[in-house]
């Protein structure tokens, strides 16, 4: 037999065992995937500014209130409960009286992981921010021309923007100078407010230490300090420490072939294939980066959309608010699912708990979003805000227009290969990810409290 022949038989041996034989696996991800960090002192600064109240209006909030690493860098809530709330992650309540919140956040706090990935290009669940190059900032965004230039990525533009919302971190009108610069739209200049913030840390004698210490070619002394240079900071900590690529199916890319069980590796196969999850949740994140309408439930607050109508707002348009295009309402972006197992609720309003009954919705959407369960939403321990948190799904005619721009098929699957795609879903975890203490400081420079 010729040498060439017994190559093919060989390679052909190989291929059938071997799930690489599928052009949709990814190739295995690399340092050279993600942002270069300036240096380790931007990053403990990053992490002090992430834990920091500081950085609220009323001194309550912090970026790590709805995405602490202890749940995972969400708040295990369908909604967050922002500006006001007490407590972290499920037991965070609303309050109730004179001291309740005013509002939920109408979207869930998306997971944070693998941010600092270059290719995760826009960012929210409607891909409001982006690079522009047309734009003096470089980039596209809520605020528009009054985005400062000087921010590094859109990981940095993202996090311009809890700090603006009165739901979120300002505080209401009247409650404070940030608030009222917020809620005025006011977020430039020293009197908006990013200025505002930026003069807070000024005041601190151990963030100007930090930032010191952190761009020495830049900032030597308090007044150097720009709000810009906090969120780049920030940034540098979330793509660092919330780097999450040594899960058992990178262990595989990078050649571990016995890492995955039987049922993973049958998973694999199902994710790739059959069950056509690589449409969308394709590449080395497991996201397309795109928006897609799945029939996805639609509960709590909603984002203020069909206002005019009995719905009094309680919809959320997803990409049609940043397109303006109608082919655009009901589509949200693709998650990657890097920690998937860990990172419940899901959906853009986290309306499912469990990973089982997501998996269940992608197979057949428009039958699961008429049948939806409402207790599968994570709600706050204590709600008094009279919220319509299921008027939407109560409707069926709202629920048909949600269905109607539905764009997957129903896929059949045995009960044997949906256990098996879970299992290929948990084999996406970072086993280094379920003990994150370390991520969290003992103390920030503010002397705020890291446990409310």
């Amino acid at each position: 037999m010729r040498k060439s022949t017994l190559l093919l038989i060989a390679t052909n041996l190989i291929l059938s065992n071997n799930i690489f034989a599928n052009s949709q696996i990814p190739e295995p991800i690399t340092d050279g995937d993600y942002y270069e960090v300036e240096s380790e002192a931007v990053v403990k600064l990053g992490q002090m500014l992430f834990f920091d109240k500081a950085l609220s209006g009323n001194y309550n909030t912090s970026c790590a209130t709805c995405h602490h690493p202890m749940t995972y860098t969400g708040d295990g809530l369908s909604l967050p409960i922002g500006e006001g709330g007490r407590g972290l992650g499920m037991i965070r309540n609303t309050g109730t009286g004179s001291e309740r919140v005013h509002e939920r956040v109408p979207r869930n706090s998306p997971p944070i992981f693998n941010l600092g990935a270059k290719e995760f290009n826009k960012m929210f669940h409607d891909g409001r921010v982006f690079k522009n190059h047309n734009l003096p900032s470089g980039f596209q965004s809520p605020a528009n021309d009054q985005l400062p230039a000087g921010l590094n990525n859109v990981l940095a533009v993202q996090a311009m923007f809890p700090v603006t919302s009165g739901t979120e971190m300002a505080g209401q009108l009247g409650e404070n100078e940030i608030a009222d610069a917020a809620a005025n739209n006011r977020l430039s200049g020293e009197s908006g407010v990013w200025g505002l913030l930026a003069e807070r840390l000024r005041n601190i004698p151990d963030y100007v230490a930090l930032f010191t210490q952190a761009y020495p070619q830049k900032i030597n002394s308090a007044q150097d300090i720009q709000f810009v240079d906090a969120e780049n900071a920030i940034a540098a900590f979330e793509a660092t420490a919330l780097r999450s690529d040594n899960s058992p199916f990178d262990q595989y890319l990078r050649g571990d072939q016995k890492i995955l069980s039987q049922s993973q590796r049958n998973g694999m196969r199902l994710f790739y294939g059959k069950a056509d999850c690589a449409a969308c949740h394709s590449g080395k994140f497991q996201t397309d980066q795109s928006f897609h309408s799945i029939a996805m439930p639609q509960i709590g607050p909603g984002k203020g959309d069909n206002s005019e109508s009995y719905y009094d707002g309680l919809e959320d348009f997803g990409l049609e608010r940043v397109s303006g295009h109608r082919y655009d309402r009901f589509k949200f972006r693709t998650p990657s699912l890097r920690n998937v197992a860990l990172t419940a609720p899901y959906g853009h309003a986290g309306a499912y708990n469990d990973l089982e009954s997501i998996v269940r919705h992608h197979l057949n959407p428009i039958d699961q979003l008429h049948n939806y369960d409402m207790s599968q939403a994570a709600l706050p321990y204590r709600v008094d805000l009279n919220e319509k948190d299921f008027v939407i799904m109560n409707d069926p005619l709202r629920k048909n227009e949600i269905s109607n721009s539905n764009e997957l098929s129903p896929t059949i699957l045995s009960e044997q290969e949906i256990d098996d795609l879970i299992s290929f879903l948990h084999a996406l975890t970072d086993k280094s990810d379920f003990d994150m203490r370390a991520d969290v400081p003992n103390s920030v420079p503010s002397g705020a409290s890291l446990t409310e």
